[in-house]
């Protein structure tokens, strides 16, 4: 355990390292949450339908990004330069913001619509259940990130 605490502190993994380091292992649950938050938020019918663009938006845009995020670290596509220890603390500072805005936002609409269908209300509060555990894990992917990124 001591060897993995010391390379993700002191180097950035790449290949099936992710899965193991402090930071990196948490790509996988960003990922499940995020993409559920994504599917249960469109699986509802809001009118109108603008408030939950903002969520939509985010929870497609963390998607994509964590995806590629976690491609570049596994093929090791950032061995190529330097750099890569910032700007994995500036994305997920920024993914834990964006999915902050999104799940209160979320949350307000899912108290404005709680005397509508029932279904519809339980699968809205699932949603910001996973939104706000996609928050709390790229928060603590940031802390993480920002630890390593002070080793560097």
């Amino acid at each position: 355990m001591a060897a993995t605490t010391t390379q993700s502190l002191g180097s950035l993994p790449s290949g099936l390292d992710i899965c193991v380091t402090a930071p990196d292992m948490l790509y996988l649950p960003e990922l499940v949450t995020g993409g559920l938050v994504w599917i249960l938020v469109a699986s509802t019918h809001v009118e109108p339908p603008n408030p939950l663009g903002w969520v939509m938006f985010v929870s497609i845009f963390c998607f994509v990004m964590t995806l590629l995020w976690m491609l570049i670290f596994a093929t090791g596509c950032h061995k190529s330069g330097s750099g890569w220890a910032a700007a994995d603390f500036a994305y997920h500072a920024v993914a834990t913001l964006f999915y902050l805005s999104a799940a209160v936002d979320l949350a307000y609409i899912t108290f404005l619509m709680k005397l509508g269908q029932f279904r519809i209300y339980q699968i809205d509060i699932a949603a910001v259940v996973f939104a706000y555990m996609a928050t709390l894990l790229y928060f603590i992917h940031t802390i993480l990130s920002s630890l390593r990124w002070k080793h560097f």
